[in-house]
């Protein structure tokens, strides 16, 4: 029997539900998945392994033209994982539109094959969905392209089909059990991330960045210690609200998804630290894992 493996890379824009097609594939939630855009900072990995295959997706952060170092560095997750993928799917929808010239001249000169999906296709209208692949066609050479609404899990097993379709014939990567390359303290800092996406507004998200300091586990509990880095006192004190009352709503959400992710009681503790500037310094951006 042959056996496939390979990388495949999830790139696109911002808001074009790569994330969610990520955990889709998967069938695991393991990028956080929000409204907001640029809510992914770093590259994924999620790993689907079958009798004669394996698949090592990477979701990247949503393409942009960075503003300063953390945008930089975040590009180089989307590079990084050009770089080395025997597969990229290129995630558009009904309603983007594209300005990034550098980036489709990089894609169209990949050496590897190129799956356009376009997704959101459950709310497209008349010829919508088939205009739209017409006009990105245009623009973009792929060897295939797949509609899918990743919300609703619509198109998935088809895509899954192209995707084995242009895996090479390699040996598994990682062994069969792995679900992800990820520590188990990245996955705490990236629930917690999600509810500060969730349950603040303006800025603040994007001015978060949360370390896990602290992961002991033991037979019955996961003891938990994070510290949420903001760049202003003002944002720290918005993110306490009243009384703690915020932070504590906050802390729980997150607690109760940490606890279906490891399938254990989990103890959190929560310490606001401010960091002025923090994504506009590289040297911090390093310690923080970028």
């Amino acid at each position: 029997m042959t056996h496939k493996a390979g990388f495949v890379s999830i790139i696109g824009k911002p808001n074009v539900g790569k994330s969610t097609l990520m955990n889709q594939l998967v069938g695991e939630k393991l990028s956080i998945i929000t409204s907001k855009a640029q809510t992914t900072r770093h590259r994924i990995t999620g790993i689907i392994n079958g009798a004669d295959f394996q698949v090592v997706y990477s979701d990247t952060p949503g393409i942009l033209n960075p503003q300063y170092e953390l945008h930089k560095s975040m590009m180089r997750f989307v590079s990084s994982s050009l770089e080395d993928a025997d597969l990229i799917l290129f995630v558009t929808d009904l309603y983007e539109k594209y300005d990034n010239d550098e980036m489709i001249d990089r894609l169209n000169a990949a050496e590897v094959p190129i799956i356009m999906v376009m997704n959101k296709t459950d709310l497209a209208k008349g010829s919508q969905a088939e205009d739209k692949l017409a006009y990105w066609q245009q623009i973009l050479t792929t060897q295939k392209t797949c509609m899918v609404s990743a919300l609703h899990g619509l198109g998935i097993g088809a895509l899954f089909d192209l995707i084995l379709e242009f895996l090479p014939e390699h040996p598994a990567y990682f062994p069969k059990d792995e679900l992800t390359d990820k520590p188990e303290r990245f996955f705490v800092s990236e629930i917690l991330r999600e509810k500060i996406f969730l349950n603040y507004s303006k800025e603040v998200p994007y001015s978060c960045e949360v370390v896990t300091t602290d992961f002991v586990e033991d037979e019955k509990i996961i003891r938990i210690r994070v510290t949420i880095n903001v760049e202003r006192k003002s944002q720290r004190a918005i993110l306490l609200g009243h009384k703690g009352e915020r932070i504590k709503k906050t802390g729980t959400e997150a607690r109760l998804d940490m606890e279906r992710f490891f399938g254990k009681k989990v103890f959190l503790e929560q310490h606001i630290n401010v960091e002025p500037d923090w994504r506009k310094k590289a040297s911090k951006l390093k310690g923080f894992g970028y």
